[in-house]
């Protein structure tokens, strides 16, 4: 019995001999796009994002990379309101674009020739803006007035963050990796205001991330 358990947890984790050879060079990436709208599309939010990555083994098993990339959240909401004999319709638009620069470092352990175990130490800065739009329509019979504002705010934002996350290697050039969860945290500093920091910590299955990696094997 013992020798069936032995022989199982070798199978299982074979860690004496696959590693991730010093040298090697990765590129990833995500692309992602969401929309979610309400009150019959009178309330829409956007969101959009794209960040291409690279990585490089400075030792076995171990790797450090950069992301740049950009995202932008669009939030729309609409609201309507009849005084008198007046139609009033009120536009409120919020965009946040931001430049992203995420520098990290990863550190993998092996579970099997073609499954590793990772955790992943990042420094993600997004340098962007506030833009809000406010508009109204007021209509009475056929007379319409319109009158508009915008505000614009710059912002950055730093923070520290610690991912695991599973990478399989379907062969020796392309992976899918999955993260579970974040534990992290961000400083939120608008050009004249006051900074605000952030915290999260989340390990469960409704925040998982997929992604694919070309692996410049050596």
């Amino acid at each position: 019995m013992k020798k069936v358990l032995l022989a199982g947890a070798v199978a299982l984790f074979g860690l004496s001999n696959a590693q991730i050879a010093q040298g090697t060079v990765y590129l990833s990436g995500s692309v992602g796009y969401s929309q979610q709208e309400t009150n019959n599309g009178n309330n829409k939010t956007e969101n959009f994002n794209v960040l291409p990555t690279v990585g490089y083994f400075v030792a076995p098993n171990v790797a450090i990379g950069l992301g740049i990339g950009y995202q932008t959240q669009k939030d729309t909401n609409i609201t309507t309101t009849q005084l008198g004999g007046t139609t009033i319709v009120t536009t409120n638009e919020v965009k946040e674009p931001a430049f992203v620069v995420a520098p990290f470092v990863r550190k993998y352990w092996t579970l099997s020739d073609k499954l590793f175990i990772f955790g992943q130490l990042a420094v993600p800065m997004q340098f962007g803006k506030t833009e809000i739009e406010n508009s109204t329509v007021a209509t009475t019979g056929a007379t319409t007035s319109t009158n508009s504002t915008s505000t614009e705010a710059k912002y950055t934002q730093v923070g520290v963050t610690v991912k695991p996350g599973l990478d399989y290697f379907l062969n020796k050039n392309w992976s899918i990796e999955a993260t579970i969860g974040e534990f992290g945290y961000n400083n939120y500093k608008p050009k004249d205001g006051e900074a605000t920091n952030n915290y999260s910590f989340g390990l469960n299955l409704s925040s998982v991330t997929f992604g694919v990696k070309y692996v410049f094997a050596k």
